[in-house]
């Protein structure tokens, strides 16, 4: 019998690598049917500073990357990166860099209805494969909807600011860890993995601080 382990995962969602860390981290945990996991994802931004209505998303990633052909070059490889995990990502038709400090509100109301891994797959597919802005009232109110939760409580609660500072709380909170990049996965809150991991070494570390837990435990 394996220790139950509790994975944290720091995302952003507009986050590539965070996307395919994701479908890696599944992938990871369909290998390991006899552990039981609970996974809950933490709020990180890559750029609190982007306005709420969000910056033109050409014009931002030349300022980021300094040249339209870097920008290509970062493009292809994370396309050869995903290949095979069913991500299809159309970084053309992203025409919004959004801030996604509502985004990350959206999730964690659904985390609180067992909702959290389908909020976040909708918002990466929205965002990487249907070009949607994702920290548009009316495509979140849209999102929410699409994974089961209410519409109306949803938008009553972007209205109303409704844990607005908590989440900033919880973004500061990760980089007072000493997080600066995304993804980063913690193992039972002390054994952190930074990046996008391979699926096998995700599921090897897993199995790992298990075992280790359980030695600890006399188990």
């Amino acid at each position: 019998m394996s220790t139950p382990l509790t994975l944290d995962v720091v995302i952003d969602v507009v986050c590539p690598w965070c996307y395919l860390g994701k479908r890696r981290l599944d992938a990871a945990l369909e290998t390991l049917p006899d552990f039981e996991t609970s996974v809950r994802y933490r709020p990180f931004q890559l750029d609190p500073t982007i306005p709420p209505e969000g910056k033109e998303r050409r014009a931002y990633m030349i300022e980021k990357f300094g040249d339209p052909g870097r920008v290509a070059e970062a493009h292809a490889r994370l396309e050869e990166a995903a290949a095979g995990s069913g991500i299809a990502f159309a970084f053309e038709r992203i025409e919004v860099s959004p801030n996604t400090l509502d985004a990350h509100r959206l999730i964690h109301w659904a985390q609180e209805d067992d909702l959290g891994d389908e909020m976040v797959d909708r918002l990466f597919a929205l965002y990487f494969e249907e070009g949607a802005d994702i920290g548009d009232r009316e495509v979140l109110i849209k999102a929410a909807e699409d994974v089961g939760l209410d519409p109306d409580f949803i938008g009553r609660n972007l209205d109303d600011g409704t844990d607005r500072e908590a989440i900033q709380q919880a973004i500061a909170y990760a980089g007072q860890l000493g997080i600066t990049g995304v993804p980063c996965t913690i193992i039972a809150g002390k054994y952190a993995i930074s990046g996008a991991q391979p699926s096998a070494v995700m599921a090897d570390a897993i199995r790992q601080v298990s075992d280790e837990l359980a030695r600890a435990a006399g188990g």
